[in-house]
């Protein structure tokens, strides 16, 4: 048993097992969160209209703006727990977050044609995509 804990314990020192574990671990609870925040809002407020989608979305913009501002100005965060709540919980929550937070590092570093063409070619090419997709589904049929 001592020897079996000592190599479980050695195990976990290894990052190529912790990194993954902290994005899996994270990625549960941000999926998850997402989902039952998403039938929240739907009961409360219907599903006229996309509450939960919009409140998940911008939430997780606040999240990853306050979490990424810490983890990168503090260094005692360690990196298991940037990955944990930055990739696995609000990758997971929300890509929404990733993508403004790709956006603004871009507008940030002062590459602003750049910036822009992702910022809407991201929005319109996701419809467009969207769309493709919708047409290869009902060629399926």
């Amino acid at each position: 048993m001592q020897v079996l804990l000592s190599q479980l314990s050695h195990s976990f020192s290894d990052p190529q097992l912790r990194f993954p574990l902290a994005i899996s671990l994270g990625a549960i609870g941000g999926s998850l969160s997402r989902y039952y925040l998403s039938l929240w809002f739907a009961q409360h407020f219907g599903s006229s209209f996309p509450y939960g989608t919009l409140a998940i979305n911008l939430s997780g913009c606040l999240v990853m703006g306050w979490f990424m501002t810490l983890a990168m100005e503090r260094a005692e965060i360690p990196p298991e727990a940037r990955l944990l709540l930055g990739v696995g919980f609000l990758g997971s929550y929300t890509t929404f977050s990733t993508y403004e937070l790709d956006s603004f590092s871009l507008w940030q570093q002062h590459r602003f044609n750049i910036s822009l063409l992702y910022w809407l070619g991201s929005a319109l090419l996701g419809a467009v995509a969207m769309e493709i997709g919708i047409l290869l589904a009902r060629l399926w049929r």
